[in-house]
């Protein structure tokens, strides 16, 4: 699955009308939508997908955001996808990410910041499988 990442519209984007706006980003920047869809996470859900974050301070507050709302789950395919998308959704703090991110643009706050990417061509694989069967994949 190499050139493929993924991606999750956070609820805060969601609550606030971004998705468009944010869909519309990632197809400008050449990204293939591959699959997408809305849906909401359970806690368990939340809990199972971010559990490499078990032992951070962050954790539970993570778990009880991503499950507060729906969510838009999407696999993208680009050259590079990984690496291409990172730099489009900008630093996890919006106060540091470059204009014109993802995160510049439509973040609330560090732990609000409006979309998930994945961080390596492994994640990407595993996390694509985590909201998606291979015949929802495109």
């Amino acid at each position: 699955m190499s050139n493929i990442t993924f991606t999750m519209i956070k609820p805060d984007a969601v609550a606030d009308g971004h998705i468009g706006a944010i869909i519309g980003k990632i197809s400008g920047a050449g990204f293939k939508i591959k699959a997408m869809k809305l849906t909401q996470l359970t806690v368990s859900d939340a809990k199972k997908f971010y559990e490499v974050h078990a032992e951070r301070p962050f954790y539970g507050e993570l778990v009880e955001f991503m499950s507060s709302g729906p969510i838009v789950a999407a696999v993208l395919e680009k050259e590079n996808a990984v690496e291409d998308f990172r730099k489009l959704i900008g630093a996890t703090n919006p106060a540091e990410a470059a204009e014109g991110t993802i995160r510049k643009e439509f973040a609330r706050s560090v732990g609000e910041n409006a979309v998930h990417g994945s961080d390596s061509d492994e994640n990407a694989a595993i996390e694509a499988s985590f909201h998606f069967s291979g015949r929802e994949i495109f």
